[in-house]
């Protein structure tokens, strides 16, 4: 990333499933893992972080969870390494107390306005044709009743019944919102994800997604951002031409199609798909594979009339190639079945995605640092995790499939096995050249089985070929290959 936060490897985690609270996860960062990231998503850490949505739904954006410690726990992370925390702009907790209050007093109560409803969006009524206009990423329509001071109003849910949309537009929202910020800028934050932002404006008529009106806004709450000295990262999925047009109009986009891109590239052996993408992929991007959520299969597929980056019999088939994978496993965690809020996501850990395969995994990873971007790499995927079907059993929530929690133990475990050390040098590597990562790249004509890759940066030149077909892959640096990823 630029503007004062370094191209370097950052880590995605949840502070107590990985650490235990904010002091355990800077001892891990700063000595396990130190040298591997220059910087660190935190995912929800507000209060509380089990509600509804994993901390994606906080009765108090602005106070950290009690169970993990406290802002100076925040600062002292943000001291090594740069923080990025997650801005959640389109709606708020039931429990949170300024719904309560409007559910208390009604027009009486200073939140008033804060709140979205049918009718605020619709004051004349909607017609079911523009109800069906919608876009939303799970079945039935976004509404849920609620009391409000003796009168049941229809609210806007777009994710939960339990996670209210609120009216950005608004003068309570917009000064919510401008809390958050100065309390994440009092904390050293240097990064904002705006959380579903792509729902944040609604409009009658339109799909209430991503509208012209959203860029409007996402413009307003970047500028507040940036007076406060942090860089804002846009999180939307969606057609992978929609999200090129995004990308030219925000700080930071995630690459949402490089995760079933390099799925695909390992499963069939074919790496012209990838190599297509990277062409004319953003560069002002954030790399993943995996994430909190699913593997999103959205932004390479086919829709409409808009051709994908593969087919949709391609998308069928990664679809059922991972299945058969992960032994079905991901099967019981995905759609309808698991409680999912994304049914256009596919839920299991990136590991058991490509068959537990070691060397399929490193190579994937070895893809992703290589790729323009600034990689995020998830706290899962770092450990090379298993799918948890305990976990699932116990919350029946698909996406917790890819969310474990590791004790003190365990994590010791994980780190000890061979692909995880491999996959730490290879970040460790990473970060010390990250002046060469913000150089020239350019594609290297291959066969289609290989992906080539070359950097010109900082007085370096880095060749890379990888052989999706053969699960190969050499690294030159300055004419001299470099062993990157061997087994220790």
């Amino acid at each position: 990333m630029s503007d004062g936060v370094a191209n370097q490897p950052q880590l995605i985690t949840y502070v107590d499933r990985l650490a235990g609270d904010l002091a355990g996860l800077h001892r891990v960062l700063t000595d396990e893992l130190a040298g591997a990231f220059g910087g660190v998503h935190l995912l929800p850490f507000f209060d509380p972080i089990d509600g509804a949505d994993a901390g994606f739904d906080p009765s108090d954006h602005t106070t950290v969870d009690p169970r993990l410690g406290d802002w100076d726990g925040v600062s002292a992370i943000g001291a090594d390494v740069a923080v990025m925390a997650d801005l959640i702009v389109n709606h708020v907790s039931s429990s949170s107390p300024q719904f309560r209050d409007w559910q208390e007093r009604g027009a009486e109560s200073p939140y008033a306005d804060m709140f979205l409803t049918l009718d605020r969006v619709f004051p004349e009524g909607a017609t079911d044709d523009a109800l069906d206009l919608i876009y939303r990423p799970r079945p039935g329509r976004p509404f849920t009743d609620y009391e409000i001071a003796g009168e049941v109003r229809r609210m806007w849910t777009t994710f939960t019944r339990d996670q209210i949309d609120i009216d950005v537009t608004s003068p309570a929202a917009w000064s919510y919102l401008i809390a958050v910020l100065d309390r994440f800028a009092a904390a050293g934050v240097k990064v904002v994800r705006l959380d579903a932002v792509g729902y944040a404006i609604k409009r009658p008529g339109t799909s209430c997604f991503m509208i012209p009106e959203t860029f409007e806004f996402i413009a307003r709450i970047a500028d507040e951002a940036h007076r406060r000295g942090m860089q804002v990262l846009v999180e939307i999925r969606s057609h992978h031409r929609r999200q090129l047009d995004i990308a030219r109009q925000v700080d930071l986009v995630y690459d949402f199609a490089l995760p079933p891109l390099v799925l695909h590239a390992l499963h069939t052996g074919d790496a012209m798909p990838l190599r297509r993408w990277l062409e004319i992929a953003p560069r002002n991007c954030v790399t993943v594979l995996d994430t909190h959520d699913g593997i999103g299969i959205v932004d390479v597929a086919p829709d409409g009339r808009m051709p994908g980056l593969i087919s949709g019999e391609a998308v069928d088939s990664l679809v059922e190639a991972i299945h058969d994978a992960t032994e079905g496993r991901s099967r019981a965690a995905t759609g309808a079945v698991a409680s999912n809020v994304d049914l256009y996501q596919l839920n299991s850990t990136f590991y058991e995605a490509l068959g537990s395969d070691d060397e399929a995994f490193f190579l994937a990873r070895l893809i992703q640092v290589l790729c323009p971007g600034t990689p995020q790499v998830y706290y899962a995927g770092l450990l090379a995790a298993p799918n948890d079907m305990d976990l699932l059993a116990r919350t029946g929530v698909g996406r917790d499939i890819n969310r474990p929690y590791y004790d003190r133990a365990e994590l010791d475990a994980a780190l000890a096995r061979p692909v995880v050390r491999r996959l730490v040098d290879l970040l460790r590597w990473r970060t010390a050249r990250s002046d060469l990562f913000d150089g020239e790249f350019e594609l290297l004509d291959g066969p289609p089985t290989e992906l080539g890759l070359r950097w010109t940066g900082g007085g370096h030149r880095l060749e890379a070929r990888i052989d999706v077909a053969a699960r190969t892959h050499r690294i030159d640096v300055d004419g001299v290959a470099v062993p990157i990823g061997r087994e220790p």
